[in-house]
């Protein structure tokens, strides 16, 4: 698939601030799966602009307001083709123990935060536990939606995964986040994704739609001759595809937020953020 897709951020302050320092992670990634034909960041007021990549290969945006205002306006634009990926076949447990594959996995591998003191994490531990490597990923994506309900104001941007246990629904950084320690617990190498999905449904066709950024997460496979990411989306139950465009990864959601900044002045803000995707062609 092809897609235009349109990011808009507005920062609006009670009074002035200024020396509004900014990093952004908006711009998606080039990967055999996607690629990126175009790409644009408009500001206001107008700011020169760095990049370069993270830790994790992110694009990362940098740039520096001085001046004194009382609105931050920031506008993305992209058009990006995407491909749905074949799955690996299946390997025994044994793969996830070899030294090329936890070299591979690397600090994905590592637990992130407190383990959640809920029962029932033993419980869904146990109940993803496939045949294979493989088949418990898939079980992770099926059975955290089948589990909890998607519903946003439940938790906030600082949930943990025992706050999603305990409500028994969230959203999709929840969701990731619960995906990630599940996966991990079996020795599973697994990381956080964030981008964004056109969540068009079926029965409409549309072509274009007004959604948010996404989180998904990647699980390390074992394969032959090497290990393969394949990407999850715990949120609708199922592997990603061609609907999923991805902007990077990290270990967890701090490592990938859409925006960071800090600013002098005003002690508040508000944000209103919106995407829009617009469905250029069925093929890349």
């Amino acid at each position: 698939m092809r897609f235009d897709i349109e990011y808009t951020s507005v920062y609006s302050y009670p009074s002035e601030v200024w020396d509004n320092l900014n990093t952004v992670r908006v711009k998606p990634g080039t990967s055999m799966n996607q690629r990126v034909e175009g790409f644009e960041l408009r500001l206001s007021p107008d700011a020169p602009v760095s990049e370069r990549r993270d830790y994790f290969g992110t694009h990362v945006l940098e740039f520096g307001v001085h001046e004194r205002h009382t609105e931050l306006r920031i506008d993305a634009a992209c058009r990006v083709a995407t491909e749905s990926e074949a799955l690996p076949g299946e390997t025994g447990w044994d793969q996830v123990t070899t030294p090329e594959y936890r070299l591979a996995g690397g600090e994905f591998l590592l637990q992130a935060g407190t383990a959640p003191l809920n029962g029932q994490m033993e419980e869904l531990t146990g109940a993803v536990r496939a045949d294979s490597p493989l088949g418990t990923a898939l079980r992770v994506a099926e059975l955290i939606g089948e589990r909890f309900t998607y519903q946003p104001g439940v938790t906030f941007v600082g949930s943990t995964v025992s706050d999603l246990l305990e409500a028994g629904a969230g959203v999709c950084q929840d969701f990731a986040h619960l995906a990630l320690r599940l996966l991990r617990s079996h020795g599973i190498a697994a990381r956080y994704v964030s981008g964004y999905l056109f969540a068009a449904s079926q029965e409409g066709a549309l072509d274009s739609v007004e959604v948010q950024t996404h989180a998904w997460v990647e699980a390390l496979a074992p394969g032959d001759p090497e290990p393969t990411w394949i990407p999850l989306d715990p949120t609708n139950s199922k592997v990603a595809d061609e609907t999923h465009v991805k902007i990077g990864h990290g270990r967890f959601y701090q490592d990938v937020p859409p925006i960071r900044g800090v600013y002098k002045g005003a002690v508040s803000s508000k944000l209103d953020a919106t995407v829009s995707m617009h469905r250029v062609s069925g093929n890349g």
